[in-house]
């Protein structure tokens, strides 16, 4: 057994609250189409990465855009350096849209579509959230639609867009996630099919031959490029694939919206100024925005994501149960939902930006890094903790042990080894909480300290670093936005698409 040197010695549910006719909300029975706001993840990422070519013909895209307020009251959650877009698809029946249901007109719009876009703060990985329209969610108090005050309280998730428009779906998702949605974008779905067809279609593989009237999509068992209304129809129909439910739809559009990104970043559409120019005016004519997605915060994000491939994004569902007061429902899963959410807030370090006119350090891997782990808290077992944690991310932590009592916690360099020392340091520096902390030059004498049982096959050379652990200890940053418990959830590149 190792020894431990520093060591120093579900919440309740509730029924749905009645709508205002003073019955409970029915379950839904028509078989609405999904509009899927979550391809517009392929139009944010190509509208602000080809805005860094040519600024005055992108102004004229922009003045296309429909704009919205962003309405959303002054309590909300803290910037934590990610960039978090949440994309929406409205079922609204004006326009061209009158064909999908011309009785509908005149009834506002719904959504059946609810994903969060969450690009991690160093903006090197996408993690695209869905959240099932039919979850029981405290929804918090809003302004409906119509001006008049929508009471909080249980109800369908999807309701929160539905009575009281995107701003009441923003407090609504902030005050369940405690994630800061700096953007919005929202599709209907003529525009869905206009990105589709402006990208040449894209590729679906189906298991079994599929005949859905409803969804008017009518196709043989294999692989098959569809067109946007083929597209409108892959991810919309319900019963005719998969189980039937809505999770199992879920995955298959999070499947189709990792081919519409590899087909946007990968397909050579940003090179062919033609095709380009013709997805650009369909895309913008597709969408409506918040009113602070300005042209120039669209360059600001095209600066930080251009590096950004299909291959970085993935897809998962927010964990959820059966709801017990109906069936048909669904509730989210505690404390998976929560600790997922936590994992989201806390992903991934921010990279330091080069100076100008320096040239970035070469990078280096954790596993490049010796480690050793000093307890300057006085807490018990402290030093082996955070020493778990940090080889758990590949670290080659070799000895863990007691300094002196600290206020601060701080990660240290030999000052012999002031040419490499700080970039090795700076590995360490990034996988901690909260704001980065600089490395110093110059280590201090362990009260006591011994080796650590390292999980590295192979200990690399190279400087050793000392990380000293004050009171005021931030934790270590989770390696992924995705925990361990819901990796076998995840949709992306490599799923096979024949769902």
């Amino acid at each position: 057994m190792r020894a431990r040197p520093g060591d120093a010695v579900r919440g309740p549910r509730v029924a749905p609250v009645p709508r205002r006719s003073g019955t409970l909300e029915p379950r839904p029975r028509r078989n609405p189409l999904t509009p899927l706001g979550w391809v517009s993840v392929a139009l944010t990422f190509v509208l602000v990465a080809t805005t860094l070519a040519a600024y005055a013909y992108y102004r004229s895209i922009e003045g296309s855009l429909r704009r919205l307020p962003f309405e959303v009251g002054p309590s909300r959650p803290p910037e934590t350096g990610a960039l978090n877009v949440l994309l929406v698809g409205s079922d609204s029946r004006e326009g061209d849209n009158k064909q999908y249901g011309p009785k509908s007109q005149g009834l506002g719009e719904r959504t059946d579509t609810i994903m969060l876009l969450h690009i991690s703060p160093n903006r090197d990985k996408a993690t695209m959230i869905s959240f099932p329209r039919d979850s029981m969610v405290a929804i918090p108090e809003c302004e409906g639609r119509n001006g008049a005050t929508l009471p909080g309280g249980i109800r369908q998730i999807n309701s929160a867009f539905n009575d009281g428009g995107i701003n009441c779906t923003i407090r609504t998702l902030e005050s369940l996630t405690n994630i800061k949605i700096n953007h919005f974008v929202k599709v209907d779905f003529t525009g869905f099919k206009g990105i589709v067809d402006a990208i040449g279609g894209i590729e679906i593989c189906l298991p079994k031959p599929v005949n859905d009237p409803k969804a008017k999509l009518v196709l043989p068992a294999g692989k098959h490029v569809v067109n946007g209304e083929q597209a409108l129809g892959y991810v919309r129909t319900r019963y005719a694939l998969g189980d039937g439910s809505d999770l199992s739809r879920i995955q298959r559009q999070q499947v189709f919206l990792t081919q519409v990104l590899a087909k946007v970043t990968d397909g050579g559409l940003l090179t062919d100024p033609v095709s380009l120019n013709g997805f650009l005016r369909s895309a913008a004519a597709a969408v409506t925005v918040d009113s602070e997605l300005t042209l120039d915060r669209m360059l600001e994000i095209a600066n930080s994501v251009k590096g950004l491939t299909a291959k970085e994004l993935k897809g998962i569902t927010v964990p959820v149960e059966p709801y017990p007061p109906d069936k048909n429902r669904v509730q989210f899963s505690q404390p998976a939902a929560k600790n997922f959410f936590e994992s989201v807030r806390n992903d991934v370090e921010v990279t330091a930006t080069p100076a100008p006119g320096k040239s970035a350090a070469p990078k280096i891997e954790h596993e490049q890094v010796r480690v050793q782990v000093l307890n300057g808290t006085g807490e018990q077992g402290k030093a082996v903790q955070v020493a778990d944690e940090l080889a758990a991310q590949g670290f080659a932590v070799i000895e863990v042990g007691n300094a002196p009592t600290t206020g601060t916690t701080a990660i240290r360099y030999a000052k012999k080894d002031a040419q490499d020392g700080p970039a090795y340091a700076d590995a360490v520096a990034t996988r901690l909480s909260k704001d980065k902390r600089t490395p110093v030059a110059g280590k201090v004498k362990p009260v006591n300290a011994q080796p650590y049982a390292s999980k590295v096959a192979k200990l690399p050379d190279g400087p050793i670093i000392q990380l000293v652990i004050g009171t005021d200890w931030p934790g270590v940053r989770v390696q992924s936005a995705i925990p361990d418990s819901l990796k076998d959830k995840v949709v992306d590149a490599n799923t096979n698409p024949c769902l």
